[in-house]
């Protein structure tokens, strides 16, 4: 397996874990395979609907960060399902690689679509809701970072004529706001003329906010 003994995921919801003050919590520095993590999160809505995750191995750290739109169920379900398919995947597949994200992305997907197929009539609001990922994965000397809607992952890194930080932007958004990304979706659904609608000066994909689409870099 990908991460074979595993320790449990040091954390899976924020807030259950480490220090803070009303609407903003943290986790001090906790060791990985490659060094050191610590996470932040300040809530900006009524209700958290953000999910996060650290799961470390001696081989590998898994690193996931869901931010839910609409309620915290797609998140929720992602942080629970996720990343057991990406280490089964990885286990056939023989390790880790950008296929290997690909499709535990569409398999995590394809069993959410399922649940709202069977739960909608009953819980119609969960027809509604949705997540941005962006999920980072560290083996060997290699960083995979796979994003899905508008979560950005960016580098901070030292400078080599000085001491300064320099932030390099990793991932690429995937939103309707790019033409390039309508005329994607629009290839993807011939059948509907409209699955893409400009309202109120905002391209968006009808019905819904968020492109499920996966970048990497």
């Amino acid at each position: 397996m990908l991460l074979r003994g595993f320790v449990r995921p040091v954390e899976r919801c924020f807030g259950r874990l480490g220090g803070g003050d009303g609407l903003m919590w943290h986790m001090d520095l906790k060791p990985h395979s490659s060094g050191e993590f610590s996470i932040a999160v300040v809530q900006a809505n009524n209700s958290l609907e953000d999910q996060g995750q650290v799961i470390t191995s001696p081989s590998a750290t898994f690193v996931g960060v869901y931010d839910g739109h609409g309620g915290p169920e797609a998140s929720r379900f992602i942080s629970n399902h996720l990343f057991p398919h990406l280490d089964r995947i990885a286990s056939e597949q023989g390790g880790l690689s950008t296929e290997v994200i690909k499709k535990a992305f569409d398999a995590t997907e394809e069993e959410f679509t399922h649940l709202v197929q069977r739960s909608w009539l009953s819980r119609p609001q969960i027809a509604s809701v949705g997540s941005c990922c962006l999920v980072d994965a560290i083996t060997g000397d290699t960083l995979f970072v796979a994003n899905l809607g508008d979560s950005r992952a960016v580098l901070g890194r030292r400078a080599v004529n000085d001491m300064t930080v320099v932030a390099e932007r990793l991932s690429t958004d995937h939103n309707v706001s790019a033409e390039e990304v309508r005329k994607e979706l629009a290839e993807l659904h011939p059948d509907d003329e409209q699955i893409v609608v400009h309202t109120r000066g905002v391209w968006r994909v009808k019905g819904i906010i968020q492109v499920n689409k996966i970048c990497f870099n």
